[in-house]
């Protein structure tokens, strides 16, 4: 699929549920929101049509997510119906990370490839006040389960907040550099500047740390050496600037730097990559090969705007398939040059959705 930008489209990201286990104070208010109900929510089955529709159109790269997509009921059951597609060649997941332990083996078996953990910070207490549970020890266990079972590469999404965590930016980096733990290989850390959206639409000005910034921090601790690759993932499909970073300084393994962090790096242990994903203040829209299908099923071209395309009411009303591919073509050639995302009070404005119920 192409649209009318002359961009390829070969990428959509699922949400299963607007659901969370986490309050993050960029994403979500600590008492929540109102949730959609199960009969407002796609089933397996309609998800299932949806991906095979979109992959006979070209889509090879599906992630899920949510809300937190491992809250969803039986997920394993999606996850192993959609590795079945033919001609979808990467099957991913972004998660918190909090119930990814227990399930990392069975996601791989049943067809996973990868997966991307919410992270902000290496601080158990720090984490609390972000995302107001005290669930860091589950993140923890759940990066190290995704390792054990192979959904690698693992990378670490971080939104770095002025004055929050961004005090951790070296600490962070420093994870890929060395094994996350004896006998496994290191993360991948990927940061992200704040977007107004949800709970940041009129904090993002006060808060946010331009991707310029970050790389000056690396810089002046290192070497940054710009990378194609985005540690393993399929080319052309990410929206980071990615890095190898080599420190100067031959001894900087604070005991305290990294509580969950095995020590020195591993001779022949190839280093992780850093990405920054600065979708404000360095647009990658000239990029974007993504569309976004929300948990109620609206397909949304992009991730800023308030135009949505209703795929539920169609599936439901008895569409056959070649009535949902045009559907997917029209959100395709709809799919906007760029976002007008700017920080600002009025920075929100139209845009209908949480965080939370549009997929990340």
């Amino acid at each position: 699929m192409r649209d009318r930008h002359h961009r390829t489209i070969n990428y959509l990201r699922v949400s299963l549920t607007d659901r969370c286990n986490l309050r993050c104070v960029y994403c979500l208010p600590d008492e929540g929101v109102a949730l959609k109900g199960h009969d407002d929510i796609l089933t397996y089955e309609e998800i299932g049509r949806l991906v095979r529709v979109a992959v006979s159109m070209g889509v090879t790269g599906v992630r899920l997510t949510g809300g937190e997509p491992l809250a969803r009921r039986d997920v394993l059951s999606l996850v192993r119906a959609l590795g079945q597609i033919d001609g979808l060649e990467d099957l991913s997941l972004t998660t918190n990370g909090t119930l990814l332990a227990p399930l990392a083996w069975r996601l791989k078996e049943a067809g996973l490839k990868r997966v991307n953990i919410s992270l902000d910070t290496l601080r158990p207490d720090r984490f609390e006040r972000i995302t107001r549970r005290p669930l860091f020890d589950e993140v923890v266990a759940g990066i190290r389960a995704a390792l054990e079972a192979g959904l690698e590469p693992v990378k670490l999404n971080v939104v770095l907040m002025r004055g929050i965590n961004d005090d951790e930016i070296l600490d962070l980096a420093r994870l890929t550099r060395r094994p996350f733990a004896p006998g496994l290989g290191p993360v991948h850390v990927r940061f992200i500047e704040l977007m107004p959206l949800g709970e940041s639409s009129a904090t993002a000005g006060a808060l946010q740390v331009p991707g310029d910034e970050v790389r000056e921090v690396l810089s002046r601790a290192g070497e940054l050496i710009p990378v194609d690759a985005d540690g393993g993932a399929p080319t052309g499909r990410g929206p980071a600037q990615n890095y190898r970073w080599i420190p100067r300084e031959p001894d900087w393994f604070a005991d305290d730097a990294a509580p969950m962090a095995a020590g020195r790096p591993e001779a022949g242990l190839p280093p992780a990559t850093i990405g920054l994903i600065n979708a404000i203040t360095e647009h990658f829209c000239d990029r974007c090969n993504r569309l976004r299908l929300t948990a109620d099923g609206k397909i949304n071209p992009c991730l800023a705007s308030p135009l949505e395309i209703d795929l539920r009411r169609a599936l439901r009303s008895g569409a056959g398939d070649d009535e949902l591919a045009r559907l997917l073509g029209l959100a395709v050639r709809r799919k906007p040059l760029e976002h007008h995302m700017t920080i600002g009070a009025a920075a929100d404005r139209g845009r209908r959705r949480r965080m939370s119920r549009i997929g990340g």
